[in-house]
């Protein structure tokens, strides 16, 4: 099966990404019609739902390319991803007004503020969940079609 090698690439990253947000979008669904609890998060749910997926496919494609020049295990190719990731949803959220900051050490989103600290613990367990997720989820997909 060697035809179409970023095509299949491109398919086993997307996989986890669309698993994971249908399920955080009937969870969110849940939540805000059947619980009756208002959680207003649809603008900030646009950026995950739309663009997450994609990109997952294409650095997925990306790892495919560097893997016939070097050997970067996946793992530590997926946890880079957040790098990247990260500043984009953050400028995003800026451009959107569902974010501001505060000089005394907060980050206050529509509906909840959260400490500098809590943010930093936050894209650390990141981190290792994206590492985790690409090392053994996205490189078990690989493997099921051939590019691994």
């Amino acid at each position: 099966m060697n035809t179409h090698p970023y095509l299949r690439a491109y398919m086993a990253g997307v996989v986890v990404p669309t698993i994971v947000l249908v399920i955080l979008l009937i969870a969110f669904i849940i939540v805000r019609f059947v619980c009756g609890i208002p959680v207003p998060i649809e603008r900030a749910m646009i950026f995950p739902m739309a663009l997450v997926p994609s990109v997952f496919g294409l650095w997925n494609m990306f790892y495919l390319s560097l893997h016939s020049r070097g050997r970067l295990p996946i793992g530590l190719h997926g946890a880079i991803l957040p790098l990247l990731l990260a500043p984009s949803g953050f400028l995003l959220a800026k451009a959107l007004n569902i974010l501001s900051l505060n000089s005394v050490g907060f980050v206050y989103f529509e509906a909840l503020t959260i400490p500098y600290s809590y943010l930093v613990i936050g894209f650390c367990m990141g981190l290792i969940a994206y590492y985790l997720i690409w090392k053994y989820l996205v490189g078990f997909f690989n493997q099921v079609l051939g590019i691994a």
